[in-house]
């Protein structure tokens, strides 16, 4: 605040390259460090400093910085930015399950089909993301001028539909992973004296193979959704909305703040997303 004393009303400060370096290496040091202390040590130290930041924030030791400047002035589009990215989120996540879970276990029941299905998946990772969501336009605004049932039901060709689309399309290659690879995790011996005691394949799946690769399911539940959080923010470009409009709308004007505005909540909520996977596998391993 000294710094910006007695300068024009459109001043701002701003952290310098040094502390994002500074903070960059003392992270690298952290993750080193909690291979020795352990990882409630680390949380707890994580915690603690966690709330040292927010006790600074609320006594106004960054109400100077052009961040926080910038956040107050668009503190209501950056909060209905960060809904419809969880929206867009977990939209996509969803679908992709829809999708992963009867042709994961197709893949499991006829590996030949297996092999296809995931020949086809790999197919969509190698198309870029933003060319596969440039794609979608063209090809929704095709098979909504087929069905106009569509649009009156609220789909267009640009918006949300084309970035839950596909971001989808490349969650589905992790899940169907995770769900063959989980329901093969279970061990022979077990599927074959549940079998013996006349249990058929769903119920096979259901009490034995379901709980046995619960923590293969919850891995490829993980990485799709960080990568979904991720994939989403490209929806800035097809018309969407999330944070991925800020993000580009920072880009387009140059606003290194505004780019921060759009970007860290989607690091967040990645982080938080894969604390929570993780926290829930846990609480149901300890529950089985």
């Amino acid at each position: 605040a000294e710094r910006l004393a007695g300068r024009a009303a459109a001043a701002r400060a701003a952290f310098g390259p040094g502390f994002w370096l500074a903070t960059a290496s003392l992270a690298l040091l952290a993750l080193e460090r909690a291979r020795e202390v352990g990882p409630r040590t680390l949380a707890l130290t994580g915690t603690a400093l966690a709330l040292g930041w927010v006790a600074a924030g609320l006594a106004g030791a960054y109400d100077a910085l052009s961040l926080a400047v910038e956040y107050r002035a668009r503190a209501d589009i950056v909060q209905a930015a960060l809904a419809r990215h969880l929206v867009l989120s977990i939209g996509a996540v969803v679908l992709a399950l829809a999708v992963a879970i009867p042709l994961g276990w197709l893949s499991f029941r006829i590996p030949r089909a297996g092999a296809g299905i995931g020949a086809a998946l790999h197919a969509v990772q190698v198309v870029p993301a933003i060319a596969l969501f440039g794609l979608l336009i063209p090809l929704l605004a095709i098979v909504l001028r087929a069905a106009p049932a569509l649009r009156e039901a609220g789909l267009g060709a640009i918006g949300p539909a084309p970035a839950i689309l596909g971001a989808a399309a490349y969650l589905a290659l992790p899940l169907v992973r995770a769900i063959t690879g989980g329901l093969s995790a279970a061990p022979p011996a077990s599927v074959e004296a549940a079998r013996a005691m006349g249990m058929g394949e769903g119920r096979i799946a259901r009490e034995v193979r379901l709980p046995l690769g619960m923590p293969v399911f919850a891995a490829g539940l993980r990485v799709a959704m960080v990568q979904g959080i991720g994939l989403v923010t490209l929806g800035g470009l097809v018309g969407a909305g999330g944070l991925g409009a800020l993000v580009f709308e920072g880009l387009a004007q140059f606003a290194p703040d505004l780019i921060l505005l759009g970007a860290l909540p989607v690091v967040a909520l990645a982080v938080a997303a894969d604390l929570g996977v993780v926290g829930l596998a846990r609480v149901l391993d300890t529950r089985r």
